[in-house]
């Protein structure tokens, strides 16, 4: 318990903004400097395309991988076999690739985070960045004949990993990081939210009905209606700008569309919910879309 404390205090320290906000400036505006086509790579990387997060993807390769090669060289010592340690040499360098591979996605997606979130994945990611390094070097001291140092070095790197793990599981599952704000109770029937008038042309209007938190919007003479929270953070949409058939979160620039909820910018990737509309009598009635 004392342990866990002693983290959590870690990534609480205000002195951490001193370096993650410059930082996360600096990868955004690496994106944006690139125009439509930083744009599209970063969603890609967002994984908008993949429908959550990309990241998680490549988080499991490494410890997979190094757990691997730790199992493979407690085997060789056992048992002498030269082909156990090549293959532990193998997995070392297959985690490395995935290391990489999680360093681009997660800076991509840290980068679109804030406050305790933002500096939780600061220190998430320099351990990650230590834990890397010291793989590294166990791979080349291997390489170079020295193994025993090499095999210290990736018991080392393994603990610090352990240690980064810690601090992923607890973006995810305390902070809710990667995971959609978008979750609310939804009709099922149709419900009236709001007057007709209340919704003018070009405009939106956030509503509550019970617990449904929702944004209407009407273009073109037509109402749509999604959740009002953000998918990402839980960005208020309301307060953030109309284009022509989207709406742009004012929080981070997640945009989505309209008429279904899709994604078409991120850093958000899951959609966001939609509901069907009807108008009957000057009065607006919505439910949950099946």
């Amino acid at each position: 318990m004392e342990s866990t404390n002693a983290l959590t205090r870690l990534a609480d320290q205000p002195a951490l903004d001193i370096v993650a906000e410059p930082l996360s400036q600096v990868v955004r505006g690496a994106y944006q400097a690139a125009g439509p086509a930083g744009q599209r790579a970063k969603n890609a990387v967002h994984g908008v395309w993949l429908g959550h997060p990309l990241h998680p993807v490549f988080t499991d390769l490494p410890i997979g991988a190094w757990t691997t090669a730790l199992v493979l060289d407690a085997a060789a010592a056992a048992s002498h076999d030269r082909g156990m340690e090549r293959a532990a040499d193998v997995a070392i360098a297959v985690g490395l690739a995935g290391a990489a591979a999680a360093a681009v996605t997660g800076l991509t997606d840290w980068s679109e985070t804030s406050g305790r979130s933002r500096r939780t994945g600061l220190v998430h990611g320099l351990l990650n960045i230590a834990a890397t390094t010291l793989f590294a070097s166990a791979y080349i001291l291997r390489k170079s004949g020295s193994r025993t140092t090499g095999q210290s070095c990736a018991l080392a790197g393994y603990t610090v990993a352990l240690s980064a793990a810690y601090f992923g599981g607890d973006l995810v599952y305390d902070q809710r990081i990667g995971v959609t704000h978008a979750a609310v109770d939804l009709p099922e029937k149709f419900t009236r939210v709001a007057a007709a008038a209340d919704v003018p042309e070009n405009s939106m209007k956030r509503v509550r009905n019970d617990d449904a938190d929702l944004l209407l919007a009407r273009q073109h003479g037509r109402v749509c209606a999604l959740a009002h929270p953000c998918a990402h953070m839980g960005g208020p949409l309301s307060e953030g700008t109309l284009k022509d058939g989207s709406v742009i979160c004012p929080w981070h620039g997640s945009e989505f569309r309209l008429d279904d909820g899709h994604v078409i910018n991120g850093p958000a990737t899951q959609n966001q919910p939609c509901l069907d509309v009807r108008e009957r009598s000057g009065e607006i009635e919505v439910k949950a879309r099946d």
